[in-house]
């Protein structure tokens, strides 16, 4: 590959439902060429899909229906802070307002994302070939980032183009085996599309030339973007905020009545423990060290001076909760009956 060339689309106009994607391209770009990459928006393929909801033009009713469309487009809701909406939908993507769009379509219709985006990519790249052009098909989007701002376009879909480079296996420079090093590269085309492209230069299709080979051996459909979206066993950070307290508070209720493991305590974590909780004990609870016991080298002591029932209900809540504070902090505990109050055993929790 000795270079990229990226080039905007100009003249496609407004597209409708049932409109031709492909005739409008490639009336626009008569010099598409074999091996092209074309980087489509996605908004241009569900209008022509049909892929809209009617709402109304204005008022509360507006703001109802676009309500209405979000709950439908959802398949879990993972964030909200004001009024943003972070949503998995139904492909799996997670975005804001499950990719609803107002922009760049009349006031009475959202546009919603395509339902199938590697089908589309598919479709689109199967009416090229028709016409004898060998072109590779991105369908975009655009999208924020976690712990970054500012947005950027991916791909929703793709055919004729593998999703990753991979490098795995391969030696660096200095000697050093690639071991997990997969580049997105229809995300990179996608985002290197949109610098030609944009809402407002009304710009919906841009082509990369230069990335892939023309000729034969040219590659087929492939799997599309789908490999992109990680399944909820490898994505660490699949929990919103809401979920995530929700699944740590489930926890906090079934903490386990024995010891994990024999693993030593580290004593600052035992210490944030006994911060976090220091505010929220009873007035007549008193958390103190104990001594080691033959089978344990670290526990607590909990107290209280109020004896009556009531009181002892509060000991046993105060334990409890001492018990989930010190298992956010990895340390596993068992409570135990004591003469003049409850032990907590303590041990380092497995991972």
């Amino acid at each position: 590959m000795t270079g990229l060339q990226i080039r905007p689309v100009h003249g496609i106009g407004d597209v409708t439902a049932g409109d031709d994607l492909v005739q409008l391209i490639a009336a626009a770009a008569p010099w598409l060429a074999d091996g092209d990459v074309l980087v489509v928006t996605s908004k241009i393929v569900s209008k022509a899909e049909g892929n809209l909801v009617e709402v109304p033009a204005d008022g509360p009713e507006r703001d109802a229906a676009r309500a209405a469309a979000l709950v439908a487009e959802t398949a879990r809701v993972v964030a909200r802070r004001g009024p943003t909406t972070i949503v998995q939908t139904h492909h799996g993507f997670v975005m804001a307002a499950a990719g609803i769009d107002a922009s760049n379509v009349d006031k009475t219709h959202l546009v919603l994302l395509p339902a199938d985006p590697d089908a589309s990519a598919r479709r689109l790249r199967a009416g090229f070939r028709a016409r004898g052009l060998d072109v590779a098909v991105i369908v975009s989007d655009t999208m924020g980032r976690a712990w970054r701002n500012g947005l950027t376009d991916v791909a929703l879909g793709a055919a004729g183009i593998p999703p990753f480079r991979d490098h795995r296996g391969e030696t660096d420079p200095y000697g050093n085996e690639l071991q997990i090093t997969q580049m997105a590269v229809i995300d990179e085309l996608s985002a290197a599309g949109e610098l030609v492209k944009g809402k407002v230069d009304n710009v919906p299709v841009a082509v990369v030339r230069g990335y892939l080979k023309a000729g034969p051996g040219a590659p087929a459909d492939g799997p599309g973007a789908a490999p992109l979206l990680r399944d909820a066993e490898s994505d660490m950070f699949s929990l919103g905020t809401s979920e995530a307290r929700a699944a740590g508070l489930r926890d906090a209720a079934q903490l386990p009545d024995a010891l994990q493991s024999d693993r030593p305590v580290d004593p600052e974590a035992v210490r944030r423990a006994l911060d976090t909780v220091a505010a929220h004990l009873s007035r007549t609870t008193t958390v103190t060290p104990a001594e080691a016991s033959a089978t344990n080298a670290a526990a607590l002591h909990l107290q209280t001076r109020d004896t009556t029932p009531a009181g002892l209900i509060r000991l046993g809540a105060d334990a409890h909760r001492l018990r989930a504070a010190l298992a956010a902090e990895s340390v596993a505990s068992i409570a135990l009956p004591h003469d003049d109050g409850i032990r907590l055993e303590l041990s380092g929790a497995t991972a």
